[in-house]
């Protein structure tokens, strides 16, 4: 449980898909191009739960997101399949951004949420824990859920029997143990 999710280290001595995702990130410098936004890779690659079709998400922090769309559009713009859109998520302006290289498809998304603050990562840290905690047929669970088309999210609350928002009610789950 005590994997470091601050560099891409881990995944090096991951799961095929984990060492894929490693090589092709750090090929095309994904993150020291991000390195200013304290870009975190999150979402379902890290922590084994992850599908097919499944992305490389990482979420940053901007002060300015004027220069933050600018980074993006000058280093991934010739990307495939490049994608830019500003949005409102959670009540706090957003900037996502989605392309592919190589065979993965990566999702850029943007706030000037600090990221160890922002849900994804949140979310990710409490799932990681869940795993940990309940074991190899819980995750499997988890993954056949995904398969079926659940969302993340909406996967642990129904394994779990959590009722509502699944997104509010993951990030209190702990909370309420």
């Amino acid at each position: 449980m005590n994997t470091n999710f601050d560099n891409l280290d881990y995944l090096q001595n991951g799961h095929p898909k984990q060492k894929r995702a490693y090589e092709v990130l750090t090929k095309n410098r994904v993150m020291d191009i991000l390195s200013s936004f304290d870009p975190l890779l999150v979402g379902t690659i890290p922590i084994c739960i992850d599908i097919e079709d499944s992305d490389l998400d990482i979420i940053c922090c901007y002060q300015n997101k004027n220069e933050f769309i600018k980074l993006i559009k000058d280093a991934f713009s010739d990307a495939q399949h490049f994608q830019l859109k500003e949005a409102i998520h959670q009540q706090e302006q957003a900037v996502v951004a989605n392309f592919r290289i190589d065979d993965f498809e990566i999702e850029i998304f943007g706030q000037q949420i600090p990221t160890r603050e922002q849900n994804a990562y949140q979310h990710m840290l409490i799932e990681h824990r869940l795993l940990c905690e309940r074991g190899e047929s819980f995750r499997q669970k988890i993954v056949e859920l995904k398969q079926q088309g659940y969302k993340t999210e909406p996967a642990f609350a129904r394994m779990l029997g959590l009722e509502g928002d699944p997104y509010s009610e993951l990030l209190n789950y702990y909370t309420k143990c």
